[in-house]
């Protein structure tokens, strides 16, 4: 209620606002005082004194930025996740299980060839050797090019 209460008086505080601006006589004229378009010894024109008009919207000014400090706090809801009323993805068919969490026994080692074999052996499984490419030391032979800049120069 309270809330409702203060944006209808945000409200006509802006209309009221925007008609008082409106209703004030422009000073046309008076920034190019300045630049010797006028006898003026001022930038911005002489200081005429304070209206009816120019109080009215100072202190409609002061309501209006007071006002929407108000509704700004009021409006604001509590704190919460942006993602808080979101539920979790649902799993992906045949992704890969979860690991196990529980312990193993000791002195057993995990299976890690694949083979299911369960049979607690602490031996790792056979490697195999690389591929011998030609030159024996199992890397890719050198580029047939080499790069610009390198080598000697004649």
């Amino acid at each position: 209620m309270l809330y409702y209460l203060t944006v209808t008086f945000y409200v006509l505080v802006c209309l009221l606002l925007l008609v008082v601006v409106l209703l004030q006589q422009g000073k046309g004229g008076d920034i190019a005082a300045a630049f010797g378009g006028a006898s003026s010894q001022t930038a911005f024109g002489a200081r005429a004194g304070a209206t009816v008009l120019t109080r009215a919207t100072t202190i409609l000014g002061a309501l209006f930025m007071i006002g929407a400090l108000t509704l700004t706090i009021i409006g604001r809801t509590g704190g919460g996740s942006v993602v808080g009323g979101i539920s979790a993805p649902a799993p992906v068919e045949g992704a890969a299980p979860a690991l196990p969490t529980t312990p193993l026994p000791s002195g057993t080692t995990p299976d890690t060839t694949g083979t299911g074999s369960g049979s607690g052996s602490t031996t790792p499984p056979p490697a195999t050797p690389p591929a011998s490419g030609g030159s024996g030391s199992g890397s890719t032979p050198p580029p047939a090019n080499p790069p610009a800049g390198s080598g000697s120069g004649s």
